[in-house]
């Protein structure tokens, strides 16, 4: 069997997920209610019988090294880790990770540890369910040296995304880093060949992005690596098209990259969808996540409709809609949630601390009597008072910080930790 390691990028600011990403790193940023961003790739590395699993990081890490350390623990029969590897000063290098190309060069002293065959490259914000194991079998069977994964979209997406072209046999042929919408990128549409286009499951999807996944045979990697260039798809895939069979594994499923805040609000709403694009109701495949023994929901006399509920809550006397309700949160009577991401809360608050509250006048961590949100994000540990509005009144939604809320692609977020008056107007 191929010795593979997997190498997980977690490296990056997340400012497009801002403020989200303000106290963590966006791998690290909660959803779907219970799991971490980062819960996505390293499932899909365990459900495909690959366990030797990389981290690479350094912006706002302690969120991610937490959860990391809680969650993933292997018995020694497996052979199997879940490891962090931070940005750190060495003999050889002194310097903060520069790009992703940089990030797995500085780490070699660390991959070459397990003689691997093959690099699994993953990014850390993405959703999706892909088999590696049969990815792998593909590589191998082109006797390629690198593979990239990607995935047919329609020409409106494809301007924001990196756009592979390849020839019949799907060997890479153009790679075009995000071209934008002012370029003319037409050259990088799917071939018409008809075995190709068999391959397309909708033929409105002209063109093939690229995943951010990819099949390395480990010298390969190396050798590519062998410069001081920052950032594998800006520069090191372009550079290996012309010298190296590179391929392209065409993957017809589900897949989003969540990087702003407008693709992580809709993924995590269409998951409480009647028939949602990611199914987390497979036993066979399922994603993993921290482990935290808390109670069941409690739910009084409550109308709910298309929306989850994780562990920990209790929500009395509510009205939700269309929603995400994290673990831990407290909803009041009379609140009214409708298209809102609730991440939760880290902690219950004891009699004492809502004691003490009531005397500072600051509200109790969650959602107050008679508060009402729409189209909003909630994240972790935030207060908000009693018969608040949020995203309920006319306002123009331009984007912006305002102080205890921000607007980014026409949604409010409410920040970690924030605390909203009672009677707040948002």
């Amino acid at each position: 069997m191929a010795q593979v390691v997997c190498v997980v990028l977690s490296g990056g600011k997340g400012t497009r997920l801002y403020p989200l990403t303000k106290m963590r790193a966006k791998p690290a940023v909660p959803f779907g209610g219970k799991y971490r961003l980062v819960d996505i790739p390293i499932s899909n590395c365990i459900n495909s019988g690959y366990k030797q699993i990389y981290l690479l990081t350094q912006f706002n890490s302690s969120s991610l090294h937490n959860h990391i350390t809680h969650t993933y623990t292997f018995d020694s029969f497996s052979h199997g880790f879940v490891e962090i590897l931070a940005a750190e000063q060495t003999y050889e290098h002194s310097g903060w990770y520069q790009g992703t190309a940089d990030a797995v060069r500085k780490n070699f002293l660390h991959l070459h540890d397990h003689s691997p065959d093959y690099y699994i490259i993953l990014s850390g914000d993405q959703l999706y369910r892909m088999d590696f194991m049969k990815f792998l079998r593909y590589h191998i069977e082109k006797k390629a040296d690198i593979t990239l994964a990607s995935t047919p979209v329609p020409k409106q997406k494809a301007a924001d995304l990196g756009l592979i072209h390849a020839d019949k046999n799907f060997k890479v042929t153009k790679f075009m880093e995000k071209p934008g919408h002012n370029v003319d990128f037409s050259e990088m549409k799917i071939p018409e060949d008809r075995d190709f286009r068999q391959t397309v499951k909708y033929p409105e999807n002209e063109y093939l992005a690229s995943m951010g996944i990819y099949i390395f045979n480990a010298g390969v990697l190396e050798n590519s690596l062998d410069n001081t260039m920052a950032d594998l798809s800006k520069e090191i895939i372009p550079c290996c098209i012309d010298t190296l069979n590179v391929y392209t594994y065409i993957f017809n499923h589900y897949w989003v990259d969540i990087g702003s805040i407008k693709s992580f609000f809709e993924a995590n709403i269409n998951l409480a969808d009647i028939r949602p694009k990611f199914n987390f109701y497979n036993e066979k495949k399922p994603v993993y996540t921290r482990r935290r023994d808390l109670p069941a929901s409690k739910i009084n006399f409550c109308t709910t409709s298309q929306s989850l509920t994780a562990d920990g809550c209790i929500i009395t006397n509510a009205t939700i809609m269309n929603s995400i309700v994290g673990i831990r949160t407290i909803i009041e009577s009379g609140a009214h949630l409708d298209n809102a991401v609730c991440m939760g809360a880290d902690y219950y608050e004891t009699d004492e601390q809502t004691k003490w509250n009531k005397k500072s006048g600051i509200p109790d961590i969650g959602i107050g009597k008679g508060t009402i949100v729409k189209r909003a994000i909630i994240d972790k540990n935030a207060r908000i008072g009693e018969v608040c509005r949020i995203g309920i009144d006319n306002f123009t939604r331009e984007d912006g910080d305002f102080g205890d809320y921000y607007i980014k692609d026409n949604i409010i977020i409410i920040p970690k930790n924030a605390v909203i008056p009672s009677g707040t107007v948002i």
